[in-house]
């Protein structure tokens, strides 16, 4: 009874964590926002694109924010919604030098 238990257990839980792992969009192509209108979202924002593509059925932005972090963006087709942000943040002050070596006084 107690294995049967934890095996329904386990079940009922799988796809509850497929259900909140799902950022895709599911938005019909006819109600899309154009790219111009993600691109003008974005320098509202203050962003600097480098890249725009479609990822999962969401426009995906590629760039800087306002502060110089590197961004990863996911935007909703139809409402232009922000799905997910991701941003890398960098010590702008101080960057990593690019060679291992540099700055060292060997």
């Amino acid at each position: 009874m107690r294995r049967t238990l934890t095996i329904l257990a386990v079940a009922m839980a799988l796809p509850a964590g497929a259900a909140f792992a799902d950022d895709d969009c599911r938005v019909p192509i006819a109600d899309w926002q154009p790219r111009d209108a993600v691109l003008a979202l974005a320098s509202q924002k203050g962003w600097t694109v480098t890249r725009v593509k479609v990822d999962d059925g969401c426009y995906e932005i590629r760039g800087n924010d306002s502060e110089g972090h590197r961004i990863e963006v996911k935007i909703d087709p139809g409402s232009l919604d922000l799905v997910e942000m991701k941003t890398r943040y960098r010590d702008l002050a101080n960057p990593l030098p690019r060679n291992p070596t540099e700055g060292s006084n060997d």
